[in-house]
């Protein structure tokens, strides 16, 4: 029993002596308790600390420790499963474990394509380099031979390492456009242009290689084709690589079209469409890439550097737009994009076009 005497003394002294007397006999009870009592309760206490311990922080300690020691390389990004308990400090540092371990997973994966797509291109860049050269070295050791005694067989060579210091000269001038591309040192305008003009330019220049084929090049243009407001040489650019590399994988006697229509608001489509030997499907994602070839042997024979289309892919986007590719194997391909139209005060002053016309704007066009 406890007891509490009061003593006439001040409040605060008062509370003071209680409190003294209080824990004096509370001493006295516990000190009457046997001790092996005080031991087993203190030892059941002390195992059940240790096993709410254990429980709730050093077993999970323990599972986010050797999770992370197995973090091989191969293994990031692995969806490591912590216990989650709300407002958990650990079960935050576990999710913080598995955000990283899939963070350092895309790195990885991105550095190793970064690092693929070197390899390859520099085993590209090294051999579009490596047959126009040893072709040159070839013919020219063969004329200082002897050869340039014979005037059929010198003017041969000299027409095969004039072609092959061309096919070096194009692929020196597609490089760099890239690279200039690339680092915003090619800067794009933005102006109106007749875009029917630049079709028909584009048309000319490649029937001399069209008609080695018997290919027919046909422009399919609206009466009423609005002018096109972009940088015009670049786009130029982009339809001579479209219609060229139309010609190059048309069979011979085929026909490649240039098609090109108004579509509102205020765009223009512009599509090549051939009915050559076409692609599968899934190329479609790799066309654009430098130097890739669905048929590498036949890509070469046919000439050019395997740049093409990449160039088209960046001076669209310098444009804010993208290739948009359709294809059939033995059917044929349709390689389109969009162009802003030039309207109210961008717009130039009228013009006849001197191109063939469809009587409707979407005549004749294959896929969009």
């Amino acid at each position: 029993m406890i007891r509490v005497y009061k003593l006439p003394f001040r409040a605060g002294v008062g509370v003071g002596i209680a409190a003294a007397v209080v824990v004096g006999a509370a001493s006295t009870f516990v000190a009457a308790i046997p001790v092996w009592i005080v031991a087993l309760i203190s030892l059941l206490v002390g195992a059940a600390g240790y096993f709410v311990v254990c429980t709730l922080v050093i077993r999970r300690i323990d599972e986010l420790e050797q999770s992370l020691k197995t973090m091989a390389p191969g293994s990031f990004g692995e969806d490591r499963v912590f216990e989650r308990r709300s407002g958990d400090e650990l079960a935050r540092l576990g999710l913080i474990a598995n955000g990283t371990s899939v963070s350092v997973a895309r790195e990885m994966d991105r550095l190793k394509k970064i690092e693929t797509y070197r390899r390859d291109f520099i085993g590209n860049v090294s051999h579009e380099l490596k047959t126009p050269i040893f072709a040159i070295k070839g013919f020219s050791e063969t004329l200082l031979r002897g050869a340039l005694d014979d005037p059929a067989v010198k003017r041969s060579f000299v027409e095969r390492i004039l072609r092959n210091a061309d096919r070096l000269e194009n692929l020196a001038r597609d490089l760099s456009a890239i690279s200039r591309i690339e680092t915003g040192e090619l800067t794009m305008d933005s102006a109106a242009f007749r875009l029917h003009e630049v079709i028909a330019d584009v048309i000319e220049s490649l029937e001399p290689r069209a008609s080695e084929k018997n290919l027919v090049i046909r422009p399919l243009l609206p009466k009423e084709l609005p002018d096109a407001l972009g940088d015009k040489e670049r786009i130029r650019e982009v339809l001579t690589n479209l219609v060229d590399n139309a010609i190059k994988y048309s069979n011979d006697g085929g026909t490649v079209e240039v098609v090109a229509r108004f579509v509102e608001p205020a765009s223009i489509k512009v599509s090549v469409v051939d009915d050559g030997i076409g692609v599968g499907e899934e190329h479609f994602d790799r066309l654009t890439e430098r130097f890739y070839r669905v048929d590498k042997s036949r890509s070469r024979s046919q000439g050019g550097t395997g740049l093409g289309l990449s160039i088209v892919k960046h001076i669209l986007g310098a444009h804010g737009k993208r290739l948009q590719i359709q294809s059939v194997e033995g059917k044929g391909s349709t390689f389109g994009f969009s162009i802003d139209a030039a309207t109210g005060d961008t717009a130039l002053p009228p013009a006849e076009s001197t191109l063939s016309h469809l009587d409707t704007p979407d005549s004749g066009t294959q896929g969009g």
